[in-house]
């Protein structure tokens, strides 16, 4: 509060200097300068009215009717005396009515060296400055001859001037004295008007240093809050400003309070970034701990899945080397276990050296527009004849030719491990069905199959390496738990998405492709 007192009283006192100030050049200028352009201008005034009289003395006007007017304005106008003698000393013209008097005078005033100054010698005529002892006053005098050769003689008092002056200079001192009262309370009001807005947005840096962020600046609210009139503590509401008025003109209080209001919105909005990106390094930590884990679990997964086929060739290898049974048809059949545990070894190890390279971005992608119902169609044909050897039918839905990006041989993969799964878990109707859904950019390919839904506990799952639903089943149609990973792998690698939906009578897996 004494700090808006101080500035309040350093504005009043700044107002009244620059208005005392003002008035005392004025006054410095009044004393010191204004009898000295009185004088240089009664000068030019003396010189112009001889220019005047000496042309119409040429033109022969000067005793003229129609030159009277323009004589008696000269005087008039110019506060001065004027006598014209001929040559021969006969009066021509003159301003006063004693004009033999008023001859003497200027003659007396002229001849009078001893009291009168020349100030400006022309050859046609002399000005002189003297002074009048007895009637303490000075006179400016012009003496000259004219065209004709006629004698000229004018005078002008100063005294008037001085007397102007001085009344000018104690105008001025009222003038002053009027000027710093008024200073006073204009610059009080002012200093009230400036200071009460700079209150608002004081109280609003502090509610801001609390972190209060509801705190705005409402532009005039202190025109309106009595509290605030009185000086007491102002906690506005918040203002709401409508789209594109937060940098609408005013004074520079009013845009430094936008300005204050705007910083508020950023500091909350980067308060709530950084929060927001302290919760993201808390999940990223957390994730990081996942990932640790489900290092140790794939590396479980692995052993797990790579010891029950090593045992088997070990055993069946040994039988073999021991002569367990000699007959050609056990031989047979120990080969051929040994080669297709083998095998699934074999195509697991390939599995996780692909999903190897697509997750480190090692596999490079070759995008390309190719006809996706062709890739279908190949696929599904080459897979027919083992849905009817398990008594499954086929749907296609009468597809369409439509085309799409992506790599194809890794679309080609996904349409493979869709068209796997739903061979090998189709229950019931035992239908497989294959349709598109499309829409402006995208292509969506799904696969479904009839058969138990995904229990719902297991559907973000499937998609984790080494995930099973059913692992006595997934081991019987040697599964791996890799082919889905690998699905998820390929679409993120497009930067496309696939997922997949229960329904009451099977599963639809799904992935969508880009068609522009």
């Amino acid at each position: 509060m004494k700090k808006r007192h101080s500035l309040t009283l350093q504005i009043m006192l700044m107002i009244c200097v620059l208005a005392a100030g003002a008035v005392l050049v004025c006054w410095i200028l009044n004393s010191t300068f204004l009898e000295r352009y009185y004088v240089m201008q009664k000068k030019t005034n003396m010189t112009e009215s001889f220019q005047t009289l000496s042309n119409a003395s040429a033109d022969n006007l000067l005793q003229s009717e129609e030159f009277d007017v323009t004589f008696d304005n000269m005087c008039a106008n110019n506060n001065m005396t004027i006598l014209v003698i001929s040559a021969d000393g006969v009066v021509i013209r003159s301003s006063a009515a004693d004009m033999d008097t008023l001859r003497q005078e200027l003659l007396n005033a002229v001849w009078d060296t001893q009291r009168a100054e020349v100030v400006q010698d022309e050859g046609d005529y002399q000005i002189y400055s003297k002074n009048d002892a007895r009637l303490n006053s000075e006179y400016l005098i012009l003496v000259g001859a004219l065209e004709n050769g006629e004698m000229i003689m004018m005078r002008t008092s100063l005294e008037s001037m001085r007397v102007s002056a001085e009344i000018s200079s104690r105008f001025l001192l009222i003038v002053a004295l009027i000027t710093i009262a008024v200073s006073s309370i204009v610059g009080g009001l002012m200093a009230r008007r400036f200071t009460r807005p700079i209150l608002q947005l004081t109280n609003i840096s502090r509610r801001m240093m609390e972190l209060d962020f509801d705190a705005k600046y409402v532009r005039g609210a202190w025109k309106k809050d009595p509290a605030l009139r009185l000086g007491s503590s102002f906690r506005p509401a918040e203002a709401a400003f409508p789209d594109g008025d937060e940098m609408v003109s005013g004074n520079e209080i009013d845009l430094l309070g936008d300005h204050m209001n705007y910083l508020s919105e950023t500091l909350e909005q980067t308060i709530s970034e950084l929060k927001s990106a302290n919760a993201s390094l808390k999940k990223d930590i957390e994730k990081k701990t996942q990932i640790d884990e489900m290092r140790k679990e794939f590396l479980s997964n692995v052993s797990h899945e790579l010891k029950t086929p090593l045992a088997l060739i070990q055993g069946y290898a040994e039988g073999l080397q021991e002569c367990i049974n000699d007959d050609e048809e056990s031989r047979d059949f120990y080969c051929e276990v040994i080669i297709d545990e083998a095998d699934k070894m074999n195509r697991m190890v390939k599995k996780l050296l692909t999903l190897n390279q697509l997750e480190f971005g090692n596999d490079q992608v070759v995008m390309e527009r190719f006809d996706i119902t062709e890739l279908v169609t190949g696929m599904a044909n080459a897979s027919r004849i083992l849905m009817e050897k398990q008594g499954i039918s086929l749907d296609m839905d009468d597809l369409r030719e439509v085309y799409v990006w992506g790599d194809e041989f890794k679309v080609e993969e996904v349409v493979t491990n869709y068209l796997s799964n739903a061979i090998n878990h189709c229950e019931g109707e035992k239908i497989i069905r294959i349709f598109y859904t499309q829409t402006e950019e995208l292509l969506r390919v799904s696969v479904f199959n009839t058969g138990k839904p995904i229990p719902e506990e297991d559907i973000d799952q499937i998609w984790d390496k080494f995930y099973k639903v059913d692992k006595a089943r997934t081991r019987e149609y040697g599964g791996s738990g890799i082919g889905l990973s690998i699905v998820k792998a390929i679409m993120d690698s497009f930067g496309q998405s696939c997922g997949v939906i229960n329904h009451e009578d099977g599963v639809e897996f799904w992935m969508e492709l880009s068609t522009k």
